[in-house]
């Protein structure tokens, strides 16, 4: 029993190295891609396009969340890249607040079969194995659960719950405030060439990723 439980564990350690491997990877083709292309150059496209490209990157997050086999930290990282911070964070923490809130609100009237079609059933076990966490007795959980990586499937677990709307509410808005300025921070560092940005973001995140993991040990998730 002893043994299955150190492979379980190595397992998710090695996975969770594979992940970090991973951002490394992709921050580093992102930094290239910025110095071949040139930071000017690409605010310059950006701006050519007005209102469509802060909505395009909402629409994208937007539609990340509400189906959550796509990737979404990528669309935090672009928001802070090319639009900075400031507008980087409005358009996440609001493409966020009304995807999970839809999220929410299709489990709870719509159900398990609804919610079942537009995230699959691989994606639907996690779904159901975090509502029977019984978050709705534990607001801080709920808070917590909801600022790591699996927000979007926390947001349909907790819809098929009897938690009230007034109380999802508050604890989304909370995540969404903790848990988006890092990622958009990183973003925005990368694209202003800012040490200062890039390495309080990255110890933010790390914090972030600490929680997640000990949310998900400790929950067995």
């Amino acid at each position: 029993m002893q043994l299955f439980s150190s492979k379980s564990i190595l397992n998710k350690f090695r996975v969770n190295i594979l992940k970090l491997i991973l951002v490394v990877i992709i921050l580093i083709g992102l930094l290239c891609v910025i110095n071949l292309i040139g930071v000017e150059d690409i605010k310059g496209n950006i701006e050519s396009l007005g209102l469509l490209a802060p909505l395009a990157i909402f629409i994208l997050r937007f539609t990340s969340v509400i189906i959550p086999a796509l990737p979404s930290t990528a669309y935090s990282l672009l928001a802070g890249g090319i639009f900075g911070f400031k507008q980087g964070i409005v358009i996440i923490c609001l493409s966020d607040l009304f995807s999970c809130s839809i999220s929410f609100f299709i489990s709870r009237y719509y159900g398990r079969e609804i919610a079942k079609k537009l995230i699959g059933n691989r994606f639907m076990d996690k779904v159901e194995k975090i509502s029977r966490k019984h978050l709705e007795n534990n607001f801080f959980l709920m808070t917590g659960f909801l600022m790591t990586g699996l927000f979007d499937f926390v947001s349909y677990a907790i819809g098929l719950t009897k938690t009230p709307w007034r109380k999802f509410a508050p604890a989304l808005i909370i995540s969404i405030l903790l848990s988006n300025p890092p990622v958009v921070a990183l973003g925005a560092g990368l694209l202003q060439g800012s040490k200062v940005i890039l390495v309080i973001a990255l110890f933010c995140i790390f914090l972030l990723a600490l929680i997640s993991s000990k949310l998900r040990r400790t929950n067995a998730l």
